[in-house]
């Protein structure tokens, strides 16, 4: 291929799929007891279980925006050995690291003026940015021109659905998502925020469960409300230090779902939903009715 196809590690997709579709996937810092990390999809600096122990045992975390320097590091490796880049990461709805994207291939394009870099805002987050990543990297691996890749990811972003549901009251509470009060009366009634993506790339809180045995049929209500295509498309699953909980939406989903992926969230994430938060992500039209 005369390019090269990019994402970053708040895609949480697995080493495997990274593989299988031959992204790039640029790391992305975060800092828990002081110590700081860079989280890849081989999760090689720290160890999923590892991370959601610390949270759970109440340790601070911190995620930090890819820097201008490091996307120059990372973009001219390849503008200098002659590819163009094709890069789409996390949305400018959580994060300020697409513009400072913008800002490193400014100058980057200057430097390399017969390079190509194209840089797409993928309005999507997490295993939804994974689900875009994975379907994209299908049309690259099948030798898809930059141009045709880049129109796909932006005809198909729009039409990734997330539903989440956060289990960790007190991980959104030290993040300062939720109050203190919230939070307690929360757990104390078992009230747990379904989450969706806004068509700018927002994380929305648009409704409540009660109790952890509504979750999976809140959340397969949903795929079936909103969901297009299911046997043809796949269907991700992904959760927080939570597998039994995707194993079982997995059972519970198989009989109308022909492609089932499961995803663990990683420490970009993970820092802000915390522990035992579980998703359902598809192919369909974005309904942010709860």
């Amino acid at each position: 291929m005369d390019y090269v196809f990019m994402t970053d590690a708040s895609c949480d997709l697995s080493a495997a799929m990274v593989e299988e579709i031959g992204v790039q996937v640029l790391p992305m810092e975060f800092e828990i007891e002081n110590n700081r990390y860079l989280h890849y999809p081989d999760c090689r600096m720290m160890k999923l279980d590892e991370f959601y122990t610390k949270t759970k045992s109440g340790a601070a975390v911190k995620t930090t925006q890819i820097n201008f320097n490091n996307f120059t590091t990372y973009f001219e490796n390849y503008l200098r050995a002659g590819k163009d880049i094709i890069y789409t990461g996390i949305p400018t709805g959580l994060s300020g690291t697409y513009n400072t994207c913008l800002i490193a291939v400014k100058e980057l394009e200057e430097k390399y003026p017969n390079r190509r870099i194209i840089v797409i805002d993928s309005l999507c987050d997490s295993a939804g940015l994974g689900l875009l990543i994975y379907l994209a990297g299908k049309k690259y691996k099948s030798g898809a021109t930059i141009d045709e890749l880049a129109k796909f990811i932006k005809d198909t972003r729009l039409k990734i659905c997330h539903w989440f549901v956060v289990d960790d009251l007190d991980q959104l509470k030290r993040g300062g998502r939720i109050s203190a009060v919230t939070a307690t009366f929360g757990k104390a009634l078992q009230i747990k925020p379904l989450i969706s993506v806004d068509n700018e790339g927002h994380l929305v809180n648009v409704g409540k469960i009660r109790g952890k045995s509504n979750v999976n049929a809140a959340l397969i209500e949903h795929l079936k409300r909103d969901g297009q295509n299911l046997k043809k498309t796949p269907v991700f699953i992904a959760h927080a230090d939570n597998p039994e909980g995707a194993k079982e939406l997995k059972k519970e989903i198989k009989s109308f779902c022909k492609d089932i992926q499961i995803c663990e969230i990683g420490p970009v994430i993970g820092a802000h939903v915390g522990s035992g938060m579980l998703a359902l992500v598809f192919i369909g039209e974005r309904n942010l009715k709860a």
